[in-house]
């Protein structure tokens, strides 16, 4: 059954349950919606179900800076505190605050 709201919402702090990077999410599908080949790709035993929300993340870990495909049931709310140090987040976000950054509006 689909989900009707996304667990976390855009600009919020969450880390990875089994893998360590957090990051900060900056677009959420309802549902699974990235490739066949990306989904493959997961281990079968660790493969998340598709009829869930999925985040898009600016992500970091010790190593380096990217953007991550997480599903809900494979994230946790970070509450350290501490900000994400991703490059890219200036250009989405303000600063961080309240644990947690805001979303830069832009009209045409």
């Amino acid at each position: 059954m689909l989900k009707s709201r996304a667990k976390y919402h855009l600009g919020q702090v969450v880390r990875h349950k089994k893998h360590p990077f957090r990051g900060v999410v900056f677009d959420v599908d309802p549902e699974f919606a990235n490739t066949e080949e990306w989904y493959e790709a997961i281990p079968e035993e660790s493969r998340p179900v598709r009829d869930q929300p999925f985040y898009h993340l600016l992500a970091e870990n010790e190593n380096s800076y990217y953007v991550a495909y997480v599903s809900e049931q494979n994230l946790v709310a970070d509450y350290s505190g501490e900000p994400v140090d991703h490059p890219d987040i200036p250009e989405m976000f303000g600063p961080f605050r309240d644990g947690a950054y805001p979303l830069h509006f832009q009209f045409n």
